[in-house]
């Protein structure tokens, strides 16, 4: 039996070069500080100062792992081996990122922690066979480690015990490389390594369509201004999911997305193993009151979200989220930072 008495608290990961801050409450990164061009840190992650805002509900899925399958689920239905399965609605038509109380709402047990040189921690979470209306048992592991002097790297495993089930994690920090406190991410550039899209229909779920981005407003193949195109996308901003087909690959990961600040000169490059990357402009953050006092409005940080394609449990032309007993989920990515 996991133990009842788990209690969040905030673990610090550091080598010197890179100071990362991690809670065991939903695996959530609180604060990632790293230096701009002149060796000036600063906190590029949005957040609070403690857990308690988290565990209120306060944040919009902050810096969280979402589970046990990230993004949205058509009607929040879908049928398995001839099993009708119905999950929670929270984000009406649809069930987005779990459910009601998905992984980013519990607290995970920490199974290792270990300082020094290269700084990791471990957290193990347990879902219960029909948890926010999902199939079967399955074991989760998320290991968040500092490979080197700026680089982390985030290893999640999910292994169903008795029932086949869909998986797809997601890790959903908001970036803003000028600094968590410092305005809208507009000016970012981005290189998305993503020559197509699922477009969405009115409630964002993917028609099934896989479209080729060039000569849209999606196109960052090439580097590009994040606010370049944003008023020609419909609705409030970006909120998709790019199928990464074109990206080198490194350590059997692809490069998914380079992500770089202007006036600081910081980049981050995120590698991945997942088949797609949800590249969302932070368009609901409305007035939250985060670290410092800070005011985090619309746009004031972008996630990108490596992951399965959303619904495709509905969606027999996606690539398949369902993991079977005797199977492993695995899903890496590596955070590189650097200036330039």
């Amino acid at each position: 039996m996991a133990d009842q008495t788990l209690k969040p608290e905030v673990f610090e990961l550091n080598n010197g070069s890179m100071q990362v801050k991690i809670t065991n409450y939903g695996a959530i990164i609180t604060s990632l500080s790293v230096p701009d061009k002149h060796g000036n840190w600063a906190d590029v992650v949005l957040g609070f100062d403690s857990v308690e805002p988290y565990v209120k509900g306060a944040a919009p899925f902050f810096g969280c792992i979402v589970g046990r399958v990230a993004n949205r689920i058509k009607d929040g239905k879908f049928s398995l081996d001839g099993v009708e399965y119905t999950l929670p609605i929270n984000k009406p038509p649809n069930s987005l990122h779990g459910g009601l109380k998905g992984f980013d709402k519990v607290v995970w047990e920490v199974a290792e922690y270990k300082k020094g040189e290269n700084p990791s921690i471990t957290f193990k979470y347990r879902s219960r066979d029909g948890e926010e209306g999902y199939p079967g048992d399955v074991s989760v592991m998320a290991t968040y480690t500092l490979t080197s002097s700026t680089t982390m790297k985030l290893d999640m495993e999910a292994v169903p015990e008795n029932k086949p089930t869909p998986i797809s994690l997601a890790q959903h920090t908001y970036w803003n490389l000028a600094g968590h406190h410092s305005g809208n991410i507009l000016d970012h550039s981005i290189q998305i390594w993503g020559s197509h899209i699922t477009p969405v229909d009115q409630n964002t779920v993917p028609t099934g369509e896989i479209m080729p981005v060039k000569g849209t407003p999606f196109d960052f193949t090439t580097e590009k201004k994040i606010g370049a195109s944003i008023n020609e996308v419909p609705g409030l901003g970006y909120d998709h999911n790019y199928v990464l087909d074109c990206g080198e690959e490194k350590s059997g990961l692809k490069h998914a997305a380079k992500l770089k600040e202007p006036s600081t000169s910081r980049v981050l490059n995120l590698w991945t193993n997942a088949p797609g990357m949800q590249f969302y402009t932070g368009n609901y953050v409305n007035g939250v009151v985060g670290k410092g006092g800070a005011v985090y409005g619309k746009h004031s940080g972008v996630c990108l979200e490596t992951q399965g394609f959303p619904n495709a449990i509905n969606q027999p032309n996606f690539p398949s989220i369902v993991v079977r007993p005797g199977e492993s989920y695995q899903h890496t990515m590596l955070f590189e930072f650097s200036v330039e």
